[in-house]
Parts: structure tokens; C-alpha cells; sequence
């Protein structure tokens, strides 16, 4: 893919409107470990901010919270609004969130904080937060030490090429103290053919011509039905390590 690294960037972002079904129907939640360190004891009012299809909004409404939802791509928030009808949905952006100063206790972002202008949306969280309130960023990553994990890896990290790099260590600046990072480990069952149409949901893959996705699906698609630890197996847990940061809004 041609162009700056900026318009390559958008490009990508934008990417997930078009694949927005297979994106609630394949991607992993949040393990409940994850959940409760985002949400910290006594908070009510969460913002879900770059919500998705509302794979991390779903566990928070579970646990009784009100739940707001912010989400700039309309194909994800079709799939949100489908799913989880209840919820207040706006679409907006971290850099431009639709919410009054101060209104949320907590501020969730999953999986979603390294395609923000990191200075602008961390002024906007801390903007909509109450102080002493806490901004929870999370992502989820496969766990790459499995063997199969590392070769499923392999193919995708080849397709995706000199990709723009992700910040796995926000830095949500002077407004905010008390940084912390928490792993948690977990596994998401999946078929083998929802394992092919997980690489589908990839940014990179969804941005490729569509011989090249073609083409890297199929050489997937051969990794899952030969290799000796997925061969014949009908369900596949894929390990994955949840990496959970935390921060207090001064």
C-alpha cells in the first residue's frame, strides 16, 4: 500500500467499517480478570470510548454500569447497536468525545488507543473524567511463544509488512498518575474456519488487493489444517495475554 505513513494510518483505521460483521463474529472479549481491572470498586458511569462492535461494552453492561459507547466507524456501531440495543451510542471520536466535562468515572479503551493522536485524546479522556477517575486501555495479543501461535503469526506479521508500529505502552501524560500494566492470560476457543476469518479482521489484511487477501487466507488456511498441533482438532484454543494498563485522573 502506497502514500505517507499518515495516510496509511487512516486507511487502516477506516478499514474495519467494511468488515465490521466478521469483526463481532470472530475477534475475542475481554477475560473478566481484564474486566475488573478496568472498573475499579464504587464506579458507575463508563465511557467505552472507540467502542467497536462492543466486545468490551457487552462485559461492562453485564456488570450493571452505565455504559456510554463512543465509535467513529458506522459499521462498527451498527453491530453495536444491534447487539447491545440498550446501550447510549454516539458516533464521535477520542480526539472529539461527545460527552460534557467531568461525566464519566471511568473512560475504557480496548484495543483501539494506537490509532489516536495520543496528546489530543489524552486531553479529551482526562476532559470527560471526574478527578480521581481511572482511564483503562487494554489489548488483546496472541500468546506468540505457542508454536502455532508463532508460525499463525508469522504469516500475518509477513503480509502486514513494515506496519506502523503499536504503542503498547500509552502514555497518557501529565494529567494522569499511578500507571500500571497487568497481564492476564486466557484462552478464546475457536474453529478452525473462524481461526482463517480471525486473519480476515486484521487492518492489514482487510487493506490488501483482494488476490493477496486470497492468498494469505489460503496459506492460513493450510497452516490450520496441517500443522501437527491443529490438524483434525475441532475446536482450537488460542492463548492470548491480555495486556491491561491503568491510570488515575489527577
Amino acid at each position: 500500500m502506497t502514500g505517507s505513513r499518515d495516510d496509511r494510518h487512516a486507511a487502516h483505521a477506516a478499514s474495519f467499517t467494511h468488515h465490521a460483521d466478521e469483526y463481532a463474529a470472530v475477534r475475542p472479549g475481554y477475560p473478566p480478570a481484564a474486566v475488573d481491572l478496568l472498573v475499579p470498586a464504587g464506579a458507575r458511569d463508563v465511557l467505552d470510548l472507540a467502542a467497536g462492535t462492543g466486545k468490551l461494552t457487552a462485559a461492562l453492561v453485564e456488570r450493571g454500569l452505565r455504559v456510554v459507547a463512543v465509535e467513529p466507524a458506522a459499521g462498527m456501531r451498527e453491530q453495536l447497536a444491534a447487539a447491545l440495543p440498550g446501550v447510549e451510542l454516539h458516533d464521535g471520536s477520542a480526539e472529539a468525545i461527545p460527552l460534557p466535562d467531568a461525566s464519566v468515572d471511568v473512560v475504557t479503551v480496548a484495543q483501539a488507543w494506537h490509532w489516536f493522536d495520543e496528546p489530543a485524546a489524552a486531553a479529551e479522556v482526562a476532559r470527560v473524567l471526574r478527578p480521581g477517575g481511572t482511564l483503562g486501555i487494554v489489548w488483546n495479543d496472541r500468546d506468540e511463544d505457542v508454536p502455532w501461535v508463532g508460525a499463525y503469526g508469522a504469516l500475518l506479521h509477513e503480509a502486514a509488512g513494515p506496519q506502523l508500529a503499536r504503542d503498547t505502552h500509552p502514555e497518557p501524560g501529565d494529567a494522569f498518575t499511578d500507571v500500571l500494566r497487568t497481564d492476564v492470560r486466557w484462552d478464546h476457543v475457536l474453529t478452525p474456519d473462524e481461526l482463517v476469518r480471525l486473519a480476515g479482521t486484521r487492518s492489514y489484511a482487510i487493506v490488501l488487493p483482494p488476490d493477496e487477501r486470497a492468498a494469505l487466507l489460503d496459506r492460513v488456511r493450510t497452516l490450520v489444517t496441517t500443522h501437527p498441533d491443529l490438524a483434525g482438532r475441532p475446536r482450537v484454543p488460542v492463548p492470548y495475554v491480555t495486556r491491561v494498563y491503568t491510570a488515575r485522573r489527577r
